[in-house]
C-alpha cells in the first residue's frame, strides 16, 4: 500500500515546511502547499485531492516571534487567512502551533494519521 498523500497548508510561520519534512522523513508523501500566497481558493487540491489535508495555524505574535524578519502585520495575516478559508473549511486536521515545539506539532499530526489508520 502506498503512503497517503498529505497536503499541509497554513499561515506563514506556522510550521508547514518543518512538518512536511518530518512526515516525509517518516515515509509519508507529505508536501507543503503555499495556499497562503495564492488567490486560487482550492490550490490545495492542485494536481490531486489529498488523502489528508492538515491545516496549521499560528497567531500573529507567534509568527512574528518565529520569523521577525518577515515583518508580518495583522492586516497581512488576515489576508492570508482569507486566502486559506477554503482549505480551512475542508481540513481534516487542524493544529494551532502557538506554544508548540516542532516535536509536539509532529506528534499531533501523527496521532491524527494513526487514528485514520495511516501508519
Amino acid at each position: 500500500m502506498s503512503p497517503p498523500v498529505i497536503h499541509i497548508v497554513g499561515v506563514c510561520g506556522s510550521g508547514k515546511s518543518t512538518l512536511a519534512r518530518r512526515l516525509t522523513e517518516r515515509g509519508f508523501n507529505a508536501r507543503q502547499i503555499s495556499q497562503e500566497h495564492s488567490g486560487v481558493p482550492d490550490l490545495w487540491r492542485w494536481k490531486r485531492v489529498p488523502d489528508v489535508l492538515i491545516f496549521l495555524d499560528a497567531s500573529g505574535d507567534t509568527v512574528r516571534q518565529r520569523y521577525p524578519k518577515l515583518n508580518m502585520t495583522e492586516a497581512y495575516l488576515q489576508e492570508e487567512r482569507a486566502r486559506l478559508a477554503h482549505a480551512r473549511a475542508h481540513a481534516d486536521c487542524y493544529i494551532n502551533t502557538d506554544g508548540l515545539t516542532p516535536d509536539q506539532v509532529e506528534a499531533q499530526a501523527l496521532a491524527y494519521l494513526q487514528k485514520r489508520g495511516f501508519q
